[in-house]
């Protein structure tokens, strides 16, 4: 078989037997189709270690037409980690071609952790205009973010009937597929509490849109924020406030991370907070 038919076999193998996320398979099929136009449609037992060599400095000298901006190492990495678990692959199927543990990743450019200090954090908490419904759900949508380190994307899949606010504590399923328990702080629960005490609709998601249509079809799962939405939300208090940090909602999940460190939380318990499968990831808030 060519290369073509193994790739989209493999996507497909992500998707039945890995159930890995749509979000993935998507990045995994930009990433081997660029291999792919490189290479042309070869016989995967041509893959060798100068050709990777040479799509490596393809990807390196590499320029956007439009922006004629290059990729960064790490974007860089992304491509060679598709090909490595493409390759793995080809090894399960017993496929003949290159070694995925010949395939070296390059080493990436060193990037300061974006965290806010006590102050900007508690600015950035106070900015919105609790009096406004706006208002009031945007704080409690930061307050989440502190309290929890959830992921925009696993915040956005919220519903209400998942939030008790008595246990101040709920479950997720988050990246990967991984369930884990996170918790809600005092403040978190008050502006949840106060939040959900002005929403007099019967919709699903936890945070809803007030802008727009309002649609109550399918329980409003179309007032859901976009996980876009919610990081042009923090964006926006960000600028406002002209912080020199561009923080995102991310920032607040690497404050959170590494305000537990500061006051004595070990790693352990902060990976599985996070949600974090490698303790490796986890570990780059001790260096802050």
């Amino acid at each position: 078989m060519l290369l073509s038919t193994l790739i989209t076999d493999f996507l497909e193998y992500l998707e039945l037997e890995r159930n890995t996320s749509q979000l993935t398979i998507k990045n995994y099929d930009h990433y081997l189709k660029r291999f792919l136009d490189f290479t042309g449609d070869i016989d995967p037992k041509d893959i060798d270690l100068n050709l990777v060599r040479k799509y490596r400095l393809h990807l390196s000298r590499w320029t956007d037409s439009k922006t004629q901006k290059g990729l960064k190492r790490i974007t860089q990495n992304y491509f060679m980690i598709a090909l490595r678990a493409f390759l793995r692959y080809l090894a399960r199927i017993d496929i003949t071609s290159l070694s995925p543990e010949k395939v070296e990743l390059g080493e990436n450019d060193p990037r300061p952790l974006k965290v806010l200090d006590d102050t900007q954090l508690r600015q950035l908490l106070d900015a919105p205009d609790s009096g406004k419904k706006d208002g009031l759900r945007d704080r409690a949508i930061l307050e989440t973010l502190f309290s929890t380190g959830l992921r925009v994307s696993e915040l956005a899949k919220l519903n209400c009937d998942q939030i008790n606010l008595s246990r101040r504590e709920f479950g997720i399923v988050g990246k990967g597929g991984k369930e884990r328990v996170v918790f809600l702080s005092d403040c978190a629960c008050e502006w949840l509490g106060r939040y959900l005490g002005i929403r007099h609709d019967s919709f699903k998601p936890l945070f809803i849109r007030y802008q727009g249509k309002v649609n109550p079809q399918n329980y409003g799962e179309s007032m859901r924020l976009t996980p876009r939405s919610i990081e042009r939300i923090v964006e926006k208090y960000v600028k406002a406030l002209g912080f020199s940090v561009k923080a995102t909602p991310h920032t607040l999940r690497h404050s959170f991370a590494t305000d537990l460190l500061i006051n004595g939380a070990d790693i352990r318990s902060v990976q599985e907070m996070l949600g974090h499968s490698n303790i490796s990831t986890t570990q780059i808030y001790t260096k802050v």
